[in-house]
């Protein structure tokens, strides 16, 4: 399952977040920052800090789980690729003070599709 970039190319943010996640969730077990690196980019162009930063990220947001081993740690996935962009978000909307323009102007760019998903799921009942 390599996701790795194009050279030059970056990726789009929390992409590399996304990754790591579905290659936890898609894991067998726990993983180091190593194993993660190796699956998310087997060319060995993304830098071993640069999983263990997104990995800590992840663990402080709730997101993953971390246990040590030995000297490192492992980490495993408590979330999924789209409960990641839920909580980002939610973040983003908690920091502005006029929801509803925000909420307004996001729905005005929905496609047809994804407004009537959204429709549907508003008309749901709550879950226990």
């Amino acid at each position: 399952m390599s996701t790795a970039q194009p050279p030059g190319r970056r990726r789009r943010p929390g992409q590399l977040e996304t990754e790591i996640v579905t290659v936890l969730g898609a894991a067998s077990g726990p993983l180091t920052p190593g194993e993660v690196r190796d699956i998310v980019d087997p060319t060995g162009s993304l830098s071993y800090s640069t999983v263990v930063t997104t990995l800590t990220r992840l663990h402080e947001k709730g997101s993953v789980t971390r246990s040590r081993d030995g000297r490192a740690f492992r980490y495993g996935a408590l979330s999924d690729p789209a409960g990641l962009v839920a909580d980002r978000m939610s973040r983003l909307l908690a920091v502005e003070a006029d929801r509803a323009s925000v909420l307004r102007r996001f729905v005005s760019t929905l496609t047809d599709s994804d407004e009537r998903v959204l429709r549907d799921l508003l008309r749901e009942p709550d879950a226990p």
